[in-house]
């Protein structure tokens, strides 16, 4: 490939212009090869050199001065020539310098090539699109034809029918509370067909946000501890481990928590884990999420994740990849929740519950009051393909210290748990599915707040709301430098 010629004001040009001598090449647009454009000027050079060799040896000053004039008429006609078809060069032009016409280096270009083969795999064809009040763009795509089955293990299936819930004694409450939060994509008054599922469309702004395309809808590489100090991540959690579990619920109340960097999350979720804290981590992952990187705003999101080499290379966010299958046509996964609790105000939560179906082994997932929406095969998983041996329930949010300062990044509401109810973020209902698909509340909780003066917890009991905590802070304050 030959080089590109560089104009004064570093614009780039598909033009190359070099002067040697009288030897002018210009390379012009519908050409491959320079062209020799005077070669009038070369023949010039030849024909004076003969006129004077042979004149001068003669002495005839009078034909001399006949060839002379005829040699500088040459000499005018191929610079007229030249001088026209230079002018005529975009190289020369001071317009051109400014043009419209753009060329990316060879390294951005194979880069947009690789986000457009992969916005192409993963954005589906749509029977229905929907465009959503906040700006998100949903394809209705027909069922069998979702990111799950372009896996090799699912090509040619179909979505299976739902299973048993588990059964459950316990009642939640519901007073000063609204029990249901609605996805903001309602609000065009449009829906999906049967037979089909509201996806998300991915942009190449959203691709493009990443900070490497195979790293895109997948949370940071980390090495992961059960107190996560020093690796960016900080939670404030409760936990169950010690048994065998099948599933786990709670209600949750939705935030807008202040996300203050790009890079940085706050989410607010159920985490179903098994195998260690090792490269062979497995883990199921709902909830919510404020994500500036992964969706380009600051609205809470619902979502999901599951992983099973500890966020390595396996798993994703959402429908980002082949895995979770979706069954709903009324949810969307990644769609923002509407409305949000507010500080002082009406406090608004989500029903989550996931669980291993008895007979087939797989994970669902239900959203607020009995809506399905949809499952992990157990073939994904290693060791969550039989139970989980950890439940966890609680907030999270990544502190990247780009100013050198913990962050300002909030968790749930952005208060500490001892502000307590109208003030604080909270999971109520708290239970775990047993082996005989049951739901139990908790027993024998573990709180954990890796940095309680940034983010703490408190948990309580009563007859409402069960088994529950409050959990939450401010990021950096005076007692979190």
């Amino acid at each position: 490939m030959k080089k590109l010629a560089e104009a004064e004001d570093g614009s780039i040009f598909p033009w190359r212009r070099r002067q040697q001598k009288t030897h002018l090449l210009l390379r012009l647009p519908s050409q491959q090869e320079p062209t020799t454009l005077a070669p009038a000027i070369q023949t010039t050079h030849k024909q004076l050199h003969y006129y004077y060799s042979s004149k001068m040896a003669a002495s005839s000053s009078a034909a001399t001065t006949l060839t002379l004039s005829q040699s500088l008429s040459h000499i005018f006609v191929a610079f007229l020539l030249v001088s026209l078809c230079y002018s005529a060069s975009p190289v020369s032009s001071d317009s051109s310098a400014n043009s419209t016409q753009t060329f990316l280096p060879r390294k951005e270009l194979l880069k947009l090539k690789r986000v457009n083969a992969y916005l192409k795999k993963i954005n589906k064809p749509a029977v229905k699109t929907i465009q959503s009040p906040d700006g998100d763009v949903f394809d209705c795509v027909l069922s069998h034809l979702q990111p799950a089955f372009d896996h090799p293990l699912l090509k040619g299936h179909k979505p299976l029918d739902p299973p048993e819930r588990p059964k459950s004694n316990e009642t939640s409450g519901t007073e000063e509370i609204i029990a249901e939060s609605f996805q903001q994509w309602h609000d065009s008054g449009g829906s999906c067909p049967e037979g089909t599922v509201p996806i998300r469309r991915t942009t190449e702004k959203d691709v493009l946000r990443a900070n490497k395309l195979r790293r895109f809808g997948k949370k940071p590489i980390r090495h992961l501890r059960r107190d996560s100090s020093g690796n960016g991540h900080e939670h404030a959690v409760v936990f169950v481990n010690g048994e065998q579990y099948y599933g786990a619920k709670a209600k949750l109340n939705v935030w807008a928590p202040k996300v203050t960097d790009p890079y940085e999350f706050s989410l607010s979720q159920i985490w179903v884990i098994s195998g260690s804290f090792e490269n062979d981590l497995n883990t199921i992952e709902a909830g919510w999420q404020v994500s500036p990187e992964l969706y380009g705003d600051s609205y809470p999101r619902f979502f999901t994740y599951w992983t099973t080499d500890a966020y390595q290379a396996t798993g994703c966010y959402n429908l980002l990849c082949s895995g979770f299958v979706q069954t709903n046509n009324k949810i969307a996964i990644g769609a923002a929740i509407s409305p949000r609790s507010s500080y002082r105000g009406r406090q608004f939560d989500i029903g989550l519950m996931v669980w291993k179906d008895p007979k087939h082994g797989h994970w669902w997932l239900e959203f607020g009051s009995g809506l399905l929406v949809g499952y992990w095969p157990a073939f994904l998983f290693s060791h969550l393909r039989s139970h989980a041996s950890m439940v966890q329930f609680g907030g999270e949010i990544v502190n990247s210290r780009s100013t050198g300062a913990h962050t300002y990044t909030q968790m749930g509401s952005g208060h500490f748990a001892g502000e307590g109810f109208g003030k604080s973020s909270y999971f109520r209902n708290l239970q775990t599915v047993d082996w005989d698909n049951n739901l139990l509340p908790l027993n024998s909780m573990h709180l954990q707040a890796d940095h309680p003066n940034c983010y703490d917890v408190r948990q309580g009991r009563n007859t409402v709301w069960g088994t529950y905590f409050y959990y939450g802070g401010p990021g950096r304050n005076i007692r979190c430098p």
